[in-house]
Formats: C-alpha cells, structure tokens, sequence
C-alpha cells in the first residue's frame, strides 16, 4: 500500500501525488487509449489514405488536354531543316520547342521535362531532346523516353499551317 492519501475522483493529482504513486496505475485513472480507440483509428485512417490515393488515381487517369487558342509561331515557316525554334505555347511562360526534322517535317513539343521539369533543348547532331538536369533523352521524332529518370514521353503540340502561317493549336499529354 502507498502513503498517498486516497483521492477524490475527478480531482487532478497533485505533483507530490504523481510521483509517488505506486506502478501500475489503477485503469480507471490511466488515460491512456483503449485497444477498440487505438483500431478504430488504425482503420479510419488506412481508410482515409485508401480513398485519397483512389481520388488521386482517377485523376491521373482523366484526358486532360490542354486546350489553348490558336497561336501563330513566328518564324516557323522560315526554320531551316535540322534546326528548333524556341517559343512560348499554351500560355506566357510555358515553354515549348518547334523542330523541322529531315524527312518527318515540323513537329513540337512542351519544353518542360516529364521527370522534373526542367527545360529540355534539342540536340541536332544526334536528334534528340536532352534534359541536362538528370541526363534525360527523348526521341525528337515521336517524343517517346528513350533514356534517363524520364518514364512519360514529351506532351505534344498540334501544328496547323494557314496561309503560310504555322499554328500551334493545342497541347496533348
């Protein structure tokens, strides 16, 4: 038995009394979560985390086009075979990249990298759009990875040529 005076329900310990009160602590005055609490909440929160990954998955998977208003690219026409053309498409501050590939034509894609974002620029003795962050490789030709971090190929930029004007007309994932 303690030499603690016996106390009052209710009434908070006082500093004197938690200390020298004898372990284990009586249950009722334990504090401490119940297993059912501490599984209740185990659950509620796998839960919780379930449906917010579900939520992020559907969204990833949604077409997610970019559409932006037609934006003449100026210069275009012009761009000699082999050579890029750096400009701006969707909107001011997104940056993209026209290349006129031997044999394959005009062709763009967003400048910004699938792995981290950042700016990739078009190498023309090897034909390929090279991330200098991470050394990442994609084909010029179709946009596709083909070496490095990156997974995803390069979102693609739809051309159209109007009155020997060239378009960019939307960005596709």
């Amino acid at each position: 038995m303690s030499n603690v005076p016996n106390r009052v329900i209710g009434r908070p310990r006082s500093r004197s009394d938690r200390w020298q009160a004898e372990f284990p602590y009586d249950w009722e005055a334990d504090a401490a979560v119940s297993r059912r609490q501490l599984l209740r909440l185990a659950v509620l929160t796998s839960g919780a985390l379930f449906a917010g990954t579900l939520v992020l998955a559907v969204l990833g998977r949604r077409d997610d086009r970019r559409r932006g208003d037609p934006k003449p690219i100026e210069g275009a026409a012009s761009l000699p075979s082999g050579e890029a053309l750096y400009f701006e498409y969707p909107g001011n501050g997104d940056q993209a990249v026209l290349l006129n590939l031997p044999g394959t034509g005009l062709v763009a894609y967003s400048q910004k990298c699938t792995h981290l974002a950042c700016s990739v620029y078009f190498d023309a003795e090897k034909r390929e759009l090279l991330c200098p962050c991470h050394d990442g490789k994609f084909d010029a030709r179709t946009g596709d990875a083909i070496a490095g971090p990156p997974q995803r190929r390069l979102p693609r930029i739809v051309l159209e040529s109007r009155d020997g004007q060239v378009y960019a007309m939307e960005e596709i994932p």
